[in-house]
């Protein structure tokens, strides 16, 4: 297989045990190890994978950053990795107020690059600074600015896309690209396609195949969105942008509790906010200037100018029946505020009392005006499993994201997973909701997709995927025949025992495997660009290598641990080799949301790694560095090392020697 691969592939092929044991993950649950790793260069490289890949009777995966929530970036097959070579922004029409760009293209990387025209794109996921616009187009991303711009299939045009046996097609309006038989399909089926879908604005689950309904435009593009790359691979979009307010302004509303918070979301809607995002207090610094209250609205207002901003964020204040108010101005102090509610993915992970917090029901959404009720249903829902999380999210679309405290290390554990999981999906369902509303369904949810869809229009959901992927060879599990959603998780490979250790770990009950398992993949460390005092990763920032981030050295000290693709463990050269760059700056004990440690982590492998064994010369010259200046001081030589290093002919052979 990788032999063949290589023939055929422009791009490079990796079959090693570093490239597997990095994309064994994403940022959910679950985990699968797969074959092997291909980078396409264009689309020549993606047909010919995907013709190899066919021959061989080999499932394929599309990755972009990796920071999917459900599952739906991980497979057993060939992982197709768009964000090393595909990653370019191809084009852009200021006229027309497009872009054209390739699928491992950053978000932040678009937004730059249109906003001295003053444009953007308009969704913005909390991972802006690392999430691709394919894996939006995948996920149907959505962000905290789609109560005014939409989701991502609201913003694309036309896409490009491979199938998997090959076909190179062209979605767009009125049925273009469609393949052989969707149209016909849908023109059985329009009673179903009427009536069959939740209208909310935050309807992500399933396919999105009331878009190709002829009053809907018959869109294939914006149906093909968020089938998680279980129908074709895509390899170019055109994306619409839209004009960036010039000034903005941000409503800080104070509310008693998170339910008040909920309440009044909706009602804002009608003063054309940009953003209505809700968060409670148990995810907030306490050092953090906030109004009164138990939970707060952050609604930020547009305008040409600065006081067209202000006075519209004013007239949000008087229409909100809050405890309390401000608006903030300054753009630091906006720009700190919304760190804190995009770091909340990470550090929703951990409860305030240190207790693990895990994905799988991150994204349920319901009508915004239903939101309050819901939220007091699903507080006593996990009351009723002695359940613990902190809901946040999108307020204004219904939206709601939340960590949970599932016990997912122990039999018990997941069993009371799929017992509340499959609650939850019929409360939200009552609630006219969708099990997703920006993360996709994955692995997490699909199993779950008859009880909201019912079994019939599952079953269409099947035959459209046999339309685009006879084979099934793209992403199975996902959408249809899923897996179950209690099956392949991350945690089941670790060992049951703590491993012995030298540092303490105080913070994860002195466990090792705790300690790594607080990476949960929102790859905060993927950045290239500091952010504000950030710092977090900068080997990464130099190599571009994810085996050179925090995330990428957590993936393989699981590994190790798991034991099944690393199996030499401390001793793993994999390991070692990935952590050689690490500089031990602890940026990531700072600016990590959810508090990876690596610098600690790499000095306690390096502690195994050489035990009995002799070091590296640069160990004993560098490493013992404070034992040789001390013997310096003891002999009193300083002044003449001193002078040996700095002139003379000696000077820089000693230093190269050292």
């Amino acid at each position: 297989m990788r032999a063949a691969l290589r023939s055929a592939v422009a791009g490079e092929v990796d079959f090693g045990t570093t490239a597997r044991a990095l994309t064994t993950m994403d940022a959910s649950n679950y985990r699968r190890v797969p074959l092997g790793v291909v980078a396409p260069r264009d689309t020549d490289d993606v047909a010919a994978a995907l013709r190899v890949c066919r021959e061989h009777g080999v499932p394929v995966v599309a990755r972009g950053g990796g920071t999917s929530i459900a599952g739906q970036a991980t497979g057993t097959g060939v992982v197709l990795d768009f964000t090393r070579h595909m990653n370019r922004l191809l084009a852009l029409d200021l006229r027309a107020r497009t872009a054209v760009v390739q699928p491992g293209l950053v978000l932040d990387r678009l937004q730059e690059a249109t906003a001295p025209h003053g444009l953007r794109f308009g969704p913005d996921p909390s991972t802006h600074g690392r999430c691709t616009l394919g894996g939006m187009i995948g996920n149907n991303s959505c962000g905290s600015h789609s109560v005014a711009w939409g989701t991502t299939a609201d913003n694309v045009r036309e896409l490009s896309v491979v199938t998997a046996r090959g076909d190179r097609l062209d979605p767009g309006r009125d049925w273009a690209g469609a393949p052989a038989g969707l149209r016909e399909l849908v023109q059985a089926e329009l009673a179903r396609l009427r009536t069959g879908f939740p209208d909310l604005p935050r309807r992500i689950s399933g396919y999105a195949l009331d878009a190709l309904l002829p009053e809907n435009g018959a869109h294939v593009a914006r149906s093909f969105c968020g089938s998680e790359g279980t129908l074709g691979i895509l390899t170019e979009a055109v994306v619409d942008l839209v004009p960036s307010p010039r000034a903005r302004a941000l409503a800080v509303l104070g509310y008693a509790d998170e339910s008040a918070a909920a309440e009044a979301a909706a009602g804002l809607l009608p003063c054309g906010p940009l953003t209505v995002e809700g968060m409670a207090a148990d995810l907030v610094p306490s050092a953090v200037d906030l109004p009164r209250g138990g939970a707060w609205l952050f609604v930020e207002t547009g305008g040409d100018t600065g006081a067209e901003a202000s006075a519209r964020a004013e007239s949000v204040v008087r229409a909100a029946d809050a405890v309390d108010a401000v608006v903030v101005t300054d753009p630091a102090r906006q720009r700190t505020l919304w760190r804190i509610r995009e770091d909340a993915s990470g550090t929703a992970t951990r409860m305030p009392d240190g207790t693990e917090a895990w994905p799988g029901w991150e994204d349920c959404a319901v009508p915004p005006a239903r939101l309050g009720a819901y939220l007091r249903d699903f507080r006593g829902l996990l009351t009723a499993h002695g359940l613990r999380g902190a809901p946040y999210g999108h307020f204004g679309d219904g939206c709601i994201h939340v960590r949970i405290d599932f016990d997912l290390l122990t039999g018990p554990g997941v069993a009371r997973f799929r017992r509340f999981s499959e609650e939850l999906a019929d409360l939200v369902v009552a609630h006219g909701g969708s099990l997703s509303g920006e993360h996709g369904d994955g692995q997490a949810r699909a199993e779950l997709l008859p009880r909201m869809y019912g079994a019939e229009t599952v079953a269409l959901f099947e035959r459209v995927k046999g339309l685009w992927d006879p084979d099934g060879l793209l992403n199975p599990g996902m959408l249809v025949r899923p897996a179950p959603l209690d099956a392949d998780l991350r945690f089941a490979v670790l060992p049951r025992e703590p491993v012995d250790v030298a540092f303490g770990y105080p913070a994860d009950g002195g466990d090792f495997s705790a300690a790594v398992r607080r990476c949960v993949g929102v790859a905060k460390c993927r950045t290239t660009t500091a952010s504000g005092p950030a710092v977090m990763c900068p080997s990464f920032r130099a190599t571009g290598e994810e085996e050179h981030s925090t995330r990428g050295r957590a993936r393989l000290l699981h590994e190790m641990l798991a034991g099944e693709l690393v199996t030499d463990g401390w001793r793993s050269t994999e390991v070692r080799d990935a952590l050689d760059l690490c500089l031990s700056c602890k940026g990531c004990r700072s600016d990590c949301p959810v508090g990876v440690d690596m610098a600690t982590y790499k000095a306690e492998f390096l502690h195994h790694h050489y035990a009995g064994r002799r070091r590296p010369a640069a160990h004993y010259a560098l490493g013992r560095l404070p034992e040789w200046l001390g013997w310096v001081a003891r002999t009193r030589s300083a002044a003449l090392v001193n002078a040996l290093a700095s002139v003379g002919p000696l000077a820089r052979p000693a230093k190269r020697l050292g």
